[in-house]
This record gives C-alpha cells, sequence and structure tokens, in this order.
C-alpha cells in the first residue's frame, strides 16, 4: 500500500498527500473554487491568444466574443462537472482514476499527463520570464542578455517552487489578493484601451469562416482542458453535502471572468497593432501599446498570476508524482517538476526560433493528450454517481492485488483500450508544426476538433464496453470510505 503523508490539520503548510482527506476534515467551501478559477487564468497569454484570432484566424470582434465564451464555457465546464468526484472521494484526481484504470493502468494515463503538465508550466514560466524582463526593460532600460534569462527564469521556477510547496490553503490566500489586484488594473487597461482605440476600425472588420471560428473555440478551450484531470484535487476538502450544481458554477464563473475580457482586449490591440500576434515573445508589446505608469503595474500583477498558475500546476504535479511512485512528499516531489521546466524554459528562451509556434503547437497537443483522459474518466464517473458505488478510500491507497481496483493484473482493459484507441484517434485527426496525422485533411481536422473526437471516441467505447468488476473490497472498506457498511453488498459496479 502506499504510505499515506501527514494529514493537514490546519497549519499553514499542507503537508496530506494523495490520501484521501476524511470527512472531519472537509471544512472547505465551495466559494473558494472562484479565487481559484480566475488565478488559473490570469496570464498575458490570453491576450496573445485574442489577437491570434484576429491575425491569423481572420475573425472580428463579434466572432472572438463568441469564441471566447464558449471556449470557456465548454472547458471549465468540463472541469466544474469532473470536479465533483474531488468531492466524493476526496482524493487528487490522479488517485480517483486509480479506480477507472485500474491500480497499474493508472500509470499510463498518468505519465502522459505529467509530461504534459512539463511542457504547460514550461510555456507559464517563459512567460512569466519574459514579463519580468519586461519590466526591467520599462522601469531601468535593461536589455536582455542571455545571463538575464538564466537569472530571471531560475527565480521565476524557484519562487513557483515555494508557493506551491506551501499547499492548498496558501494558495488560497494568494489567489484571493491577486485576483482583486490583477482585477483592478484589468479594469484600468481596459479603460485605457476604450479611450484610445478607434473603434470604428475594429467593428468594420469583416467576419471570418465559421471553420476558423471552430477552431479558435479549440485552441482557447486547450488552456482550460489540461485542468480537468486536476479539477479534483481543489474540490477534495469539500464536504459530502457541497452542491455539485455550485461547483460547476463558480468554476466557470471564475474562469470566464477573465478568459473573455483578455482575449477580447487582446483581439482589440491586435487590430491597432497587428504584429502583437508575432512578437518574438508574448509579453514585451504591452510596453509598446500602454503608458509605462499602467504597463508595469500591469504586468507586476500578472507576474503575480502566472507565478499562482504554475503553482497550481505544480500543486497537482506533485500529487501525480506520487500516484506513479515517486516516493516523496508532495512539496519535494514538485520539484521534479520545477527541475525540468527550468531546463526546458531555458530551451525555448534561447534556442527555439518562433515562441508562438511552439505555443500553439503545444497547445494542440496537450488538448489531445488530456481529452483521452477525460472520456473515459466521464464515463467511469457518471456510474459512480450513486453513493452506493463511490471511491473506496482503502482501496485508493491499496497498490497490491488485494486493491479492490486491481481488476485484471492491475488494468481495467475497458478503461485502457478506450484510452489507446481515443489517443490514437486524436492524433490521427492532428495537425501541427511538427507533424500531420492521416485524417488531419477531414474536416475534424481542419476544424481543430481533434481533441473533441478523442472526448467522444473514449466515452463511446468505455460506455459501449462491458461494465468493469470492481474486486471484492477488503474487510472494512465501506466504513474507510466513508459508507454505511449495510451497504457492502452493493458496491460492485
Amino acid at each position: 500500500m502506499d504510505n499515506p503523508s501527514t494529514a493537514d490539520v490546519g497549519g499553514a503548510i499542507e503537508t496530506r498527500g494523495i490520501d484521501p482527506v476524511p470527512d472531519h476534515e472537509r471544512r472547505g467551501t465551495v466559494r473558494e473554487l472562484f479565487p481559484t478559477w480566475v488565478a488559473a487564468n490570469i496570464s498575458v497569454l490570453l491576450l496573445t491568444m485574442g489577437a491570434a484570432l484576429v491575425v491569423f484566424n481572420q475573425l472580428n470582434f463579434w466572432q472572438v466574443l463568441v469564441v471566447a465564451a464558449c471556449a470557456a464555457l465548454v472547458s471549465f465546464g468540463m472541469v466544474g462537472v469532473l470536479s465533483v468526484s474531488g468531492k466524493w472521494g476526496g482524493a487528487p484526481g490522479a488517485t480517483l482514476s486509480r479506480a477507472t484504470f485500474g491500480v497499474r493502468g493508472n500509470l499510463f494515463p498518468g505519465a502522459i499527463l505529467w509530461i504534459a503538465r512539463f511542457g504547460w508550466e514550461t510555456i507559464n514560466a517563459v512567460t512569466g520570464a519574459y514579463a519580468v524582463l519586461t519590466v526591467l526593460d520599462l522601469l531601468f532600460g535593461v536589455k536582455s542578455n542571455t545571463l538575464l534569462i538564466v537569472v530571471t527564469l531560475v527565480g521565476f521556477v524557484a519562487c513557483t517552487f515555494l508557493v506551491s510547496g506551501l499547499g492548498r490553503k496558501a494558495l488560497n490566500v494568494c489567489n484571493t489578493w491577486s485576483t482583486y489586484l490583477f482585477g483592478v488594473f484589468s479594469v484600468l487597461v481596459l479603460g485605457y484601451l476604450i479611450a484610445t482605440t478607434h473603434w470604428s476600425e475594429v467593428f468594420s472588420r469583416p467576419a471570418g469562416t465559421t471553420a476558423m471560428m471552430i477552431a479558435g473555440i479549440g485552441t482557447i478551450a486547450a488552456g482550460g482542458i489540461s485542468w480537468v484531470p486536476t479539477g479534483p484535487d481543489f474540490t477534495r476538502y469539500l464536504p459530502h453535502s457541497a452542491s455539485g450544481r455550485r461547483i460547476v458554477g463558480v468554476t466557470v464563473s471564475g474562469a470566464g471572468l477573465v478568459m473573455v475580457p483578455m482575449v477580447l482586449m487582446g483581439a482589440v490591440m491586435a487590430v491597432a497593432s497587428p504584429g502583437l500576434a508575432e512578437a518574438a515573445d508574448p509579453v514585451s508589446f504591452l510596453g509598446d501599446l500602454l503608458p509605462t505608469w499602467l504597463a508595469v503595474p500591469y504586468l507586476l500583477t500578472a507576474i503575480v498570476g502566472m507565478l499562482l498558475i504554475n503553482s497550481l500546476s505544480m500543486y497537482s504535479a506533485g500529487f501525480t508524482a506520487q500516484t506513479m511512485g515517486v516516493r516523496l512528499p508532495r512539496a519535494l516531489a514538485v520539484s521534479i517538476n520545477a527541475v525540468i521546466s527550468l531546463v526546458a524554459g531555458l530551451l525555448l528562451m534561447l534556442v527555439a526560433k518562433s515562441f508562438l509556434g511552439s505555443f500553439i503547437t503545444f497547445l494542440i497537443l496537450l488538448a489531445v493528450s488530456f481529452s483521452a483522459w477525460i472520456g473515459v474518466y466521464a464515463v467511469d464517473m457518471f456510474r459512480r454517481r450513486s453513493r452506493a458505488v463511490r471511491y473506496d478510500a482503502a482501496a485508493l491507497m491499496d497498490t497490491g492485488r488485494s486493491s479492490r481496483y486491481w481488476y485484471k493484473g492491475g488494468f481495467c482493459w475497458q478503461a485502457m483500450v478506450s484510452w489507446v484507441v481515443a489517443l490514437l484517434t486524436g492524433l490521427a485527426f492532428t495537425k501541427c508544426d511538427w507533424f500531420a496525422g492521416p485524417f488531419s485533411d477531414t474536416p475534424v481536422g481542419r476544424y481543430g476538433l481533434a481533441w473533441a473526437a478523442t472526448i467522444a471516441v473514449s466515452a463511446a467505447i468505455m460506455a459501449a464496453l462491458p461494465t468493469p468488476r470492481e474486486n471484492a473490497p477488503a474487510a472494512g472498506a465501506d466504513r474507510a470510505a466513508g459508507l454505511p457498511a449495510e451497504r457492502a453488498d452493493r458496491v460492485t459496479v
């Protein structure tokens, strides 16, 4: 069995690892999720992506508004729905998926998600470092050089590591204050744009094609999709009585409050400066478009926001590492991600020729890799909507043959088949700078819907295959999971 870490007993630093949270420690509230998902989207990359919708997808203002709203609703709608499983099982998503894929089977999708998270953390670390470099240039006239790039990136990753190591409570406090600060300066930037933008030029742009709108939704939604497997990490401290509908509503509204206006702001900025979407880095353009008195504080709050995004990501990555068998406390397991994002970030800043090209390609692959997991997990979660068949806390921590989630040889073959077929299908429809799948020229590929096809295929196969039969629960497992003992005869799925 796994070795559970020390329980979180109310200190400033969270010490609990992947072990399920017992009922008496579940003192969280749904409203705490709002600043979490606001903070998860405080990134100037959304400005660049909004500009790309205008420059590359040739969309007008109203189409960008629809794309941003749909992307927020679709991606964080999935985050919210699957986050409900966190309050059911009281464990991180990486742990709960043992019940879906089997004790051993969970290692394979877990490895893919872990690797993909390296890329996301690298992109955010690089963006944060570029923001620091831009502030230094605006305030002190210090120009970027190799040594300064290394120093800023190391500093940003180190701060991310420290904040993520503090855990849930510290992140909640940081998220709340960053939400207030970023909100204030975003309103100021919005006001400046309203006063200085030539709106006749903005609204006179011709409409783009429906195909480009659909593709744009997929691109913007990819960031949200990457949060789906980690959604349960932030709801595991909620009591069983917490409203599932409120969880979904707060998640979508928190993310949408940032995503929609920032994407729109990027689109408006691109009308005045079309080169924004093709800038050498995703941040320096703000120094050209905004006055220094506004650009500097806005970038400083954005730096804090991007640091928190990476901290949230590394917080969850620590759980994934522990689930993968890394026998370290969560805070130390996070260090693996920190080192990898540092090395990859240096390569991206010093070697790669195009940040935006690498970023868009990464988003496309990210969405597909996470979507295969989403479809399978969603079907399994739907089958567990009855309290009688929900997650067994003892079995989730048992990695031996006695585990209720051992299935056959440690694998749930229905989930594994669904995941593998869907992942290969998604890649077959994918087209990016690095490769093109054999079906990338079909409508699904041209419209950028490989991620949607991946979810549909994985969910359809999982639903069509015979319902997995869990092993008999160990004695006392029902009480460990918080279920009445008289329901023991109804636990087979």
